[in-house]
């Protein structure tokens, strides 16, 4: 048992990504005040941890889905990575979204019925199978 699932808290940890680009949908985008000023929670579909939204994140939100209101955020595609930051003078993981527009998962060609249908593997390895 990985001690992160016993004590990984409510919130979103760099290590949870497990070090893969995770492509989510945002459910919804909360205000929580904490003693250093007030940040964004937001949840995604079919995930039980909540990101708590820093300035950074957000600006990258705001540019990547073309919009400063996040009630318009909601629905939206994004992609959760781990990268280094400073941070007290220290390199540390955290998450950032990625500034590259996600595209939706590509449908399958299917072929006329009077041919046999190709059925195409699916893609491996993008993230999408990572639970917090």
């Amino acid at each position: 048992m990985k001690l992160n699932n016993v004590f990984g808290g409510d919130y979103l940890k760099a290590e949870d990504l497990q070090g893969k680009s995770v492509p989510v949908v945002i459910e919804s985008v909360d205000v929580k005040d904490f003693d250093d000023g007030k940040k964004l929670i937001i949840r995604f579909e079919g995930k039980d941890k909540t990101l708590v939204c820093n300035r950074t994140n957000a600006s990258i939100l705001e540019e990547t889905l073309g919009s400063s209101d996040t009630d318009d955020w909601i629905g939206k595609r994004a992609v959760l990575v781990t990268k280094k930051v400073e941070f007290q003078g220290k390199l540390v993981p955290a998450i950032r979204f990625s500034l590259d527009v996600p595209k939706p998962a590509p449908q399958p060609f299917v072929q006329p019925a009077a041919q046999p249908q190709v059925v195409l593997p699916e893609d491996q390895g993008d993230g999408s199978d990572i639970t917090f």
